[in-house]
């Protein structure tokens, strides 16, 4: 699971996270499955949206290709969403370099049940600058 940085979690919910790029942080001790069940046990919505983002990237190693591929794929996902969750990983090694694939899906975490509401409170918050 990655979080965007500054992502509202309910009170009690304390999450391991790791920045893993500008505006992303990485949750180490969880699972989409198990953040779900917290979220929703404290009362907020935890959405799983259909919008995929998939990259591809290279690297020397499986762990760099990995890496960069995630972030490539974190810098598609639309602002109005605060989560994403680790789908799929897909290595393949060459002579000399590797290739990785990677699709995360995205997540949304919030009190109110409608996303449209959130793109509501959005705009009014915009408007009001």
């Amino acid at each position: 699971m990655f979080l965007r940085t500054g992502c509202m979690l309910p009170n009690g919910i304390d999450l391991r996270q790791e920045q893993f790029c500008e505006k992303w942080m990485s949750v180490e001790d969880t699972t989409a499955a198990a953040l779900d069940v917290m979220i929703r046990n404290a009362g907020w919505h935890f959405m799983w949206l259909q919008d995929a983002y998939s990259h591809f990237a290279t690297g020397g190693t499986a762990e760099s290709a990995v890496s960069k591929a995630i972030n490539l794929a974190l810098r598609q996902v639309k602002g109005r969403f605060n989560a994403v969750e680790l789908d799929s990983i897909n290595v393949s090694k060459y002579p000399g370099f590797v290739v990785a694939r990677v699709t995360l899906y995205a997540r949304q975490i919030q009190q109110v049940a409608s996303l449209g509401l959130v793109d509501e409170m959005t705009i009014r918050q915009l408007s009001a600058r």
